[in-house]
């Protein structure tokens, strides 16, 4: 195994140089400043321009290699920020902590967070290309965003004409040998509702139940694995609980991130000391029936009840109680509708990815994707409209746009070229059940012809993630190849 500050020993150094620095400055998302200004000083010293937009996002300009400044320029795109998700009992602070990556079998995995390789390596693989010696290339500029992951703010921010490229490479894809043409948009579903409470009576106990061990991942590219929700299994356990004798419910806890399927939930409720007392068997039950639905898919699911010798004081009301537990149990998180155009892909689907109830006051969110942004609507007015009819606010917020596949595509074309002469076959053609910037970028600029490739990595968005050292390698020669042709031939679309 290696750290971290090994990583410059692996196969493409200048990538995994760059990727060591990003592992080494936190970059959660709305707090990529300290990457951004360390990056300003890298660019300077090396004589790249380098300036940030009213967005925060980081433009990185190099001018073409010698004979090469009529040619149409190239944008590299990829995102600083991170998200930001740690294994219970795992004490890291990601505004202040590097993260700890190591070498296991062909991959770079964080054990116990994520690993920030989404979009970490994208990220490294543009600065990579800016400094590498010998590298013949066109008018190079790399567009690094500001909060890809918790609402797009930088791609949604920036100004129409920033970009003077007329070909983007977005480097934020996590399949290697598919070509990415097109994906998914997206919109949020934000429920609040302020609950009534309720004094517990007397000779109540106070308990704890807990949900973990569940694997979770990206709410995007992982929805359709089937994988067990936290925050579903334990409302489902509550309601169960809730019909056969009097629960009352003090605080719920789960998720940590709209775009992640959750891997934890918590509730503090309030039952008679006598059932209290007998919960065990019935936890031991919902466990079990959980371990045989999941037998394949999350086999290390766990559920426990703590006893806490605290007096309880105040719940919810009953009739709140009954109305949170029956939305979140009930409203559908997951697939919606399977692709008729791209075999096997997830057209339309929702994840709910955070839910907290703190002294009376509920919230929950939802993701919503779909790889037409009218179905993404659609699904969003109907979950609206199922928090409506269970006496809560609901709205919509945060929608973007998916990016329209172009099978046309003049870089689309070139790419493959390259690909099968580096290779020895075509990459696969794909749209992802993610959102991509493209869309935004798209609409800003809308005379880019775009494309997306990356590395193979797993489990993205979720403590464990990893990327393929030797699929990483293949980036980096399949961009250096991409770049050279661009710079030697006709652009896209001329």
């Amino acid at each position: 195994m290696a750290m971290t500050d090994s990583l410059e020993t692996l196969q493409s150094r200048p990538v995994w140089a760059h990727f060591a620095t990003l592992c080494a400055i936190p970059r959660a998302s709305l707090h990529e400043a300290a990457l951004r200004e360390h990056l300003i000083g890298w660019a300077k010293a090396r004589g790249i321009a380098a300036l940030v937009d009213g967005a925060g996002n980081l433009i990185l300009k190099k001018p073409a290699s010698p004979g090469c400044d009529a040619m149409p320029g190239v944008i590299l795109q990829g995102h600083l920020d991170m998200v930001c998700q740690a294994n219970t009992g795992t004490k890291h602070d990601f505004e202040r902590d590097p993260i700890d990556a190591m070498v296991r079998d062909g991959w770079v995995v964080a054990e116990n967070t994520t690993l920030g390789a989404d979009n970490g390596i994208g990220v490294a693989l543009a600065l990579a290309a800016l400094e590498e010696p010998g590298l013949v290339h066109p008018p190079l500029e790399v567009l690094l965003t500001v909060n890809e992951e918790s609402g797009m703010d930088g791609a949604r921010g920036l100004m129409p004409g920033t970009l003077h490229g007329k070909a983007l490479i977005n480097l934020d894809t996590e399949e290697w040998g598919h070509f990415y043409l097109g994906c998914a948009g997206g919109v949020d579903v934000e429920v609040r509702h302020a609950c009534a409470q309720q004094d517990v009576p007397p000779g109540y106990a106070l308990l704890r139940f807990e949900v973990s061990g569940l694997r979770g991942g990206h709410s995007g590219i992982d929805i359709h694995l089937v994988r067990g929700n936290a925050i579903k299994l334990l409302a489902e356990a509550l309601r169960d609980l809730s019909a056969h004798t009097d629960v009352r419910l003090i605080e719920f806890k789960g998720g940590t991130a709209r775009n992640a399927i959750p891997r934890e939930a918590f509730a503090t409720c309030a039952l008679s000391a006598a059932i209290a007392s007998n919960i065990d068997e019935w936890v031991r039950h919902r466990h079990e029936a959980w371990r045989q639905r999941y037998a394949e898919e999350e086999a290390g699911v766990s559920f426990v009840c703590k006893h806490d010798d605290t007096p309880p004081d105040t719940s919810i009301a009953r009739a709140e109680q009954e109305r949170l537990l029956a939305f979140l149990d009930t409203t559908a998180s997951g697939v919606e509708r399977i692709s008729e155009d791209f075999p096997g892909v997830t057209d339309t689907s929702s994840n709910l990815g955070v839910c907290a109830l703190e002294q009376g006051e509920f919230q929950t969110t939802f993701k919503v994707r779909s790889l037409h942004d009218a179905r993404a609507d659609a699904l969003a007015n109907k979950l609206v409209a199922r928090a409506v009819g269970h006496a809560l606010r609901a709205w919509k917020d945060g929608a973007y746009p998916g990016w329209t596949p172009n099978p046309t595509s003049n870089l689309l074309a070139l790419c493959q070229q390259v690909y099968t002469a580096q290779f020895g076959r075509p990459a696969g053609l794909q749209v992802i059940h993610a959102g991509l910037e493209c869309g935004l970028l798209a609409a800003s600029h809308p005379h880019l012809d775009m494309i997306s490739f990356g590395p193979d990595i797993r489990g993205a968005h979720a403590p464990g993630e990893r990327v393929e050292i030797e699929s990483v390698a293949h980036c980096w020669t399949l961009l250096k190849a991409v770049l050279q042709t661009l710079a030697t031939r006709p652009a896209p679309g001329k």
